[in-house]
Parts: structure tokens; C-alpha cells; sequence
């Protein structure tokens, strides 16, 4: 029979040991990597419409199922064209990279509506379905005017 010190030392040693890159410090570090350039070029980009979009491919030909269905969400909420741009990140790997960092998001697309992060296509959809993507755009007067109302 195991005596409960024998137990505990045997689980200790089973125990996953901590993975160094997870910790807040590793992550402090990785924060320095997207170059100032990059930064400012992103800033810039937030900056370049009320709603913008990083994706993979373009509006007209999107490259992956997620950036499509950001697209068909926003076309389906009535964002105005003109109000909107769209990002290619296969075509830059440090803007690829660099957006990641920036939103603090793993993952591509990624909206920005007002210079604010909203989310990629998961929470793009929630927010379509609940109705505060509705609100948002509404807000942030974005959406084609109705027919016989002044354009914003």
C-alpha cells in the first residue's frame, strides 16, 4: 500500500511542468516585436475608413471562408461602400503578423469600425445575430442611407 507522501511526490512529477511562453513575461516580450513602422503603417490604416476590414484576399475575391463571411455580414447589415476598406494581409507578411499583435487577435479577418477593434468573422457573426452589430453600424453612421435620406 502507497502512503499518501508517495502519492503526492509521484503526481508531482506527472504534474505538466509550466511552458515558459506562456507566461505574462514571455508575452511582454513578444509584444516588442511588431516594428514601429508597422505600427504606424496600421494605425494609419484603422484611421483610413470608419469600418475596415483585414482580411485574407479582397472584398471582390476573398481567399478563406471566414474573410467571405465577414464580407457577406457586411454586406447584409448595409455597411456603405464608401465608408468602408478592406486590407489584403497575403499580401504584406509583416502587416499579416503585425495586425495579430496590434489587436492582441490570433486570427485574420479582423474589423475595426470607428478606429475600434470589434473582432474577427466569430464575433462578427454573434453580433450580427444578437443585433449589436446592427446598433454599431447605426451608431457609427455607416450604413447606405435609406432611400430619400440625405447621405451622412
Amino acid at each position: 500500500m502507497l502512503s499518501r507522501t508517495a502519492i503526492s511526490t509521484a503526481a508531482a512529477t506527472l504534474r505538466p511542468r509550466r511552458n515558459p511562453f506562456l507566461s505574462p513575461r514571455f508575452a511582454a516580450l513578444q509584444k516588442s516585436f511588431i516594428s514601429t513602422e508597422t505600427r504606424t503603417a496600421i494605425d494609419k490604416a484603422v484611421a483610413s475608413a470608419p469600418v475596415v476590414l483585414f482580411m485574407k484576399g479582397t472584398p471582390e475575391t476573398p481567399q478563406c471562408g471566414f474573410s467571405r463571411a465577414a464580407i457577406q455580414i457586411l454586406g447584409l447589415q448595409g455597411v456603405n461602400p464608401q465608408k468602408f476598406t478592406a486590407f489584403n494581409v497575403l499580401e504584406d507578411e509583416e502587416l499579416r503578423a503585425g495586425i495579430k499583435e496590434y489587436s492582441d487577435w490570433p486570427t485574420v479577418p479582423q474589423l475595426y469600425v470607428g478606429k475600434e477593434f470589434v473582432g474577427g468573422t466569430d464575433i462578427m457573426m454573434s453580433m450580427h445575430q444578437d443585433g449589436t452589430l446592427a446598433k454599431l453600424f447605426e451608431d457609427k453612421e455607416v450604413l447606405v442611407p435609406a432611400e430619400g435620406e440625405p447621405a451622412a
